[in-house]
């Protein structure tokens, strides 16, 4: 398993999705293409899950506690979800985000990385997951935030509450991609 890369629009919308949640266990997927030198090039990010752990309010808070002491560690829900997806593509990767490292003037990508190895998912080493233009996409990521620009994501399980909400987030695709656009001197 090579590198990963990550772009500007993945990194967002998973910052994002993180943000509008900030107590729930979100999940999602990621797109990706391999390119000819074997990385995983991430694309876009397709927000899934904030509500699906059927725990009490009060167990939720506890594992919540819990996590700010201990390196993150997928859910038996990423897990599934990430082990379908093995299924499939040999060089799937699970990404998360790493809560406790989540501000906007963090200078590394909070981004812990597991891949497959023996039927398991290892942690991987944080040195193979390259961000280009790291600096402007933190910095897309705290505008939007900071703008509210973050309550435009839709998951898939706020989809089931609102047909009328577009899971696809065309609206924030279009946003990021003005932000990220040359004209604005950025990537």
């Amino acid at each position: 398993m090579g590198e990963v890369e990550l772009s500007c629009r993945a990194y967002v919308k998973m910052y994002l999705h993180a943000c509008l949640f900030p107590r729930c266990s979100i999940n999602g997927l990621l797109l990706s293409s391999s390119s000819a030198g074997g990385a995983v090039c991430v694309t876009d990010c397709v927000p899934l899950l904030h509500s699906h752990l059927p725990l009490a309010p009060i167990t939720q808070l506890a594992l919540t506690q819990v996590d700010v002491w201990f390196l993150p560690a997928p859910t038996p829900c990423a897990l599934k979800i990430a082990d379908k997806i093995a299924e499939q593509f040999d060089n799937a990767v699970l990404l998360m985000l790493d809560g406790g490292k989540m501000s906007p003037d963090y200078r590394v990508p909070p981004i812990v990385m597991y891949e497959r190895k023996d039927s398991r998912w290892t942690l991987k080493d944080k040195h193979t997951i390259m961000l280009r233009q790291w600096e402007e996409t933190r910095a897309i990521a705290g505008q939007m935030l900071e703008s509210g620009d973050h309550t435009l994501l839709v998951d898939f399980d706020s989809h089931l509450d609102d047909i009328t909400k577009d899971w696809t987030n065309q609206k924030l695709n279009t946003k990021i991609a003005e932000l990220a656009s040359p004209a604005n001197g950025n990537i």
